[in-house]
């Protein structure tokens, strides 16, 4: 691995680090006067265990051959990319601030065109897991090691195309594929359960022959140990279900869909900063 990895950081650093990238999205999601702080927030510590202890990457070599492959599917969550890639090295934080102004490269899906470091380029729901598995089939057939992960909102998994992503890939026995479904119980039309319900969704996916793991998604030593069993898993794909709250550290925004794709004014902006740096 390369040392951009940061193996390093404890998980008290990672929680600090969780905090201040919380308060990333809040801001440049404010000055946006647009975007998507739920979903973002639910998912930001899943990437900032993964950036800085398991993905093999390079801010300064975003196009490095040996590096593992990271799609954000859920690609409306990209203000925590953005702060995760920030705070990693691939472009000043204060470029934070310019998200989704003209010309800027954080646009309000990814856009892999603008941004050196972006995989794909997502915001139609359903597609990522099938490039993430052309991707660690690819892997595979040029005998590479290099892993592929594809986060996953679970409103997303009612798109068909995940299903005959998710039934293909044990096929091809792609054990260097990771599936993360951020399963925060909410899109934008409602709760899962009563758009359509995907429960029991890691039964279903043990069906479809998957190795699964289910995680609280804000336990920080409970994904870097889901993590490490994906790395171990060995034959077959490896799903990582993690148990998450939509708007995750902001009381107001916790598990109201609402502020799925609602930005906050300055008032509320500030009480959620408030929030956040305060542990609620």
């Amino acid at each position: 691995m390369t040392p951009a990895t940061g193996a390093t950081a404890d998980l008290k650093e990672l929680k600090d680090l969780a905090r201040t990238m919380r308060v990333d999205i809040i801001r440049m999601i404010e000055a946006a006067g647009s975007g998507h702080p739920g979903g973002s927030l639910s998912v930001i510590d899943l990437l900032t265990v993964l950036y800085w202890r398991f993905l093999r990457h390079d801010p300064k070599k975003p196009d490095w051959e040996e590096r593992d492959r990271l799609i954000l599917s859920k690609g409306h969550a990209c203000p925590a990319l953005y702060a995760v890639m920030a705070r990693r090295g691939y472009f000043p934080v204060e470029a934070l601030k310019t998200l989704r102004k003209l010309d800027s490269p954080l646009q309000g899906h990814p856009d892999r065109l603008r941004l050196p470091g972006i995989e794909f380029s997502t915001g139609s729901l359903g597609q990522g897991l099938s490039v993430g598995l052309g991707m660690a089939l690819a892997a595979k057939l040029d005998k590479k090691d290099w892993r592929t992960y594809v986060i996953l909102g679970d409103g997303e998994l009612q798109e068909g195309q995940c299903w005959e992503a998710f039934m293909a890939a044990p096929k091809f026995g792609l054990d260097n594929l990771v599936a993360i479904v951020d399963h925060n119980g909410g899109q934008i039309d409602g709760p899962v359960k009563e758009v359509m319900d995907l429960e029991p969704l890691a039964d279903k996916l043990r069906a479809f022959n998957w190795e699964v793991q289910v995680v609280d998604g804000h336990d920080l030593a409970a994904i870097e140990k889901a993590y490490l069993g994906a790395r171990l898993a060995k034959g077959r794909p490896h799903a990582i279900v993690a148990k998450t709250v939509k708007g995750e550290g902001v009381s107001f925004m916790e598990n109201n869909i609402a502020w799925h794709g609602s930005a906050p004014k300055k008032e509320d902006a500030d009480r959620a900063v408030q929030e956040i740096l305060n542990g609620k």
